[in-house]
């Protein structure tokens, strides 16, 4: 099965199986890059996910030796360097759009190659939120929803909606748009159920850290 190329029904049944919010397909490896796909657990493929880049990259590290390596998702690549237990990567570009409302909800559109709607208030409105903005009609192709907290300047609590998974305990992309959202430029911790993300924007570019950890 390991060699069979994934398929819609494949990447559900497997993440289903191992009880996952997603599958990562490696699709090539060439010396220190690797291009994967992203399969979110309902079948559909994502255009890029944090989390998932990082995965990848600490498995291209450990299987080439090296510390920095490179990992390709569709047109984008993303950089990292892995150092005790934690890798730090640079996502690219993210852009921050005006504040919309819909349904009387407040959000700010935020790409990070990856749509993104991030709303400012209690993170417990998740679950009523999450999915009516993920399947709104303002976004045909469907969105990641983010409820964010700012507890202080540089920290945020936040909980994630993810598209074609339902709520999920940690985002990177989600850690880059809540950071965008509600500081711009500058470093903020992103506080998840599952974790802290730190984010960094310069310049319009985000840089994520945090841990990957392999599982026996």
């Amino acid at each position: 099965m390991e060699d069979e190329p994934l398929t819609r029904e494949l990447a559900r049944e497997l993440s289903a199986a191992h009880e996952t919010d997603g599958v990562l397909e490696i699709l090539a490896v060439a010396d220190d890059e690797a291009e994967i796909a992203i399969w979110n657990s309902d079948g559909s493929r994502a255009e890029l996910s944090g989390n998932g880049t990082r995965i990848a990259a600490r498995w291209l590290a450990e299987r080439t030796g090296t510390d920095e390596v490179r990992v390709r998702v569709g047109r984008r690549v993303t950089s990292a360097r892995v150092a005790d237990g934690l890798v730090e990567q640079e996502l690219g570009p993210v852009e921050v759009g005006a504040p919309e409302k819909v349904e009387e909800i407040e959000f700010v559109p935020v790409s990070v190659g990856n749509p993104h709607a991030v709303v400012v208030g209690d993170p417990a409105e998740i679950a009523r939120i999450g999915p009516l903005l993920e399947g709104h009609a303002r976004f045909p192709g469907r969105t990641n929803v983010q409820l964010a907290r700012v507890d202080r300047p540089g920290y945020v609590t936040a909980r994630v909606w993810e598209r074609g998974v339902g709520e999920t305990p940690s985002s990177g992309t989600s850690a880059v748009a809540v950071a965008a959202a509600t500081h711009g430029d500058g470093e903020v911790d992103v506080a998840f159920p599952g974790g802290v993300l730190r984010v960094r924007i310069d310049a319009g570019r985000a840089f994520v850290t945090g841990p990957a950890e392999r599982l026996e």
